[in-house]
């Protein structure tokens, strides 16, 4: 067996900087750009659609044709600038899923430029005993750049600038510390930092398609817009025509203290999780078994996530043309769509030695499926 994928050279270097680019969904070029530029040299074709999405093409040996489409979003949850107060206060909407109460305080990126803002809150000083016991409402915050007015605002970010949060990606527990000297994935270890969900999927699907060919032509689809509605994949499916599509993402680790004694949706340190079904897919159940199988076979922790809670491009993708076989592998992640989230390198590990592991036979995984 090759090298594992985990030990690439550079890879924790490329987790880092993907982690640190701005990428709100709608602006994922920083990310598309970067993404380009890292698989160059490594797969057969590789252009960006109309929508942007990215899709790198890695020929087969020609054993077998089922075409298989590995999938990861680009773009990130964040803000887009929708006007400017008098005073050159920046006022915005949401771009995803984004609880207000995160935003007060907060550093951001503005635009291009990368201009730097932070989110203003009236002081505690001025608030009632009602305000300071109510949640935040987004209209009452703005992003602040220090301009003097809405002319000098809107002059530097104007209406649709994408608005990303400054966080730096970086090990808990421990002080500063300095990159592995050839940038692979340390053994062990938790990592803080933004956009996890789904730079994650974006770097095993980098991994996977610096790896060596497998069986079968590999399409490897880098998605944009998939927090504001899953528009970016179902095109990119439709072009591609996959018979199997697998989704790699950041998914939420609810491991944290609660009142009642409930099972967490996935718990990081546990391996990766594979969905049985979410609010909007029912897995394929031929590649769920697969999947179970070869990582008992290969003595992979793969934990299940708890069924019902959230979804995924594999949604939409599911019902493209004739219909695709889905499913979803991801990384346990914790604080998913907040400044700063937290997972378990492990975790990570063992979703790259899965893949390596699982992917040359997984066209078997529908051999029989309608016989």
């Amino acid at each position: 067996m090759s090298e594992a994928l985990y030990r690439q050279a550079g890879l924790f270097l490329l987790l880092k900087e993907l982690s640190e680019l701005p990428g709100v969904s709608g602006s994922e070029k920083p990310v598309r750009e970067h993404l380009a530029r890292t698989l160059r040299g490594h797969v057969d074709e590789m252009d960006a659609d109309a929508l942007g999405n990215l899709i790198a093409v890695k020929r087969g040996d020609g054993t077998d044709v089922t075409r298989v489409a590995v999938m990861a979003h680009m773009d990130e949850v964040g803000l887009v600038v929708s006007g400017a107060d008098e005073d050159g206060q920046l006022k915005f909407e949401m771009a995803g899923g984004i609880n207000a109460d995160i935003l007060v305080a907060q550093r951001v990126s503005v635009g291009s430029e990368n201009l730097r803002g932070v989110i203003g809150y009236k002081p505690i000083h001025l608030q009632s005993p009602q305000e300071r016991d109510k949640h935040t409402n987004k209209d009452d915050l703005r992003v602040d750049i220090g301009a003097k007015d809405s002319d000098e605002a809107l002059q530097k970010a104007p209406l649709g600038t994408p608005v990303s949060f400054v966080t730096k990606m970086k090990f808990a527990g421990l002080a500063p510390s300095t990159l592995p000297e050839d940038g692979r994935l340390p053994e062990k270890g938790r990592l803080m930092g933004k956009a996890f969900d789904d730079r994650l999927g974006c770097l095993a699907l980098t991994a996977l398609l610096r790896g060596p060919r497998l069986p079968f032509d590999l399409y490897g689809i880098f998605s944009v817009q998939e927090e504001v509605g899953l528009r970016g994949a179902p095109a990119a499916a439709w072009r591609v025509e996959p018979d199997i599509a697998l989704i790699l993402e950041g998914t939420v680790a609810d491991d944290l203290p609660r009142k009642e004694d409930l099972s967490p949706t996935t718990r990081i340190g546990a391996g990766p999780a594979i969905t049985v079904l979410d609010r909007h897919t029912i897995t394929d159940p031929h590649l769920l078994r697969y999947f179970l199988a070869q990582a008992e076979a290969a003595s992979i922790p793969l934990q299940l996530k708890q069924p019902g809670v959230g979804g995924t491009d594999a949604q939409a993708v599911q019902l493209v043309k004739g219909g695709v076989a889905v499913a979803i592998l991801a990384v346990p992640t914790r604080y998913l769509h907040t400044p700063v989230s937290l997972f378990d390198i492990q975790d990570l590990i063992n979703l790259l030695h899965l893949l390596q592991h699982a992917m040359p036979g997984l066209p078997t995984a529908l051999a029989n499926k309608h016989a």
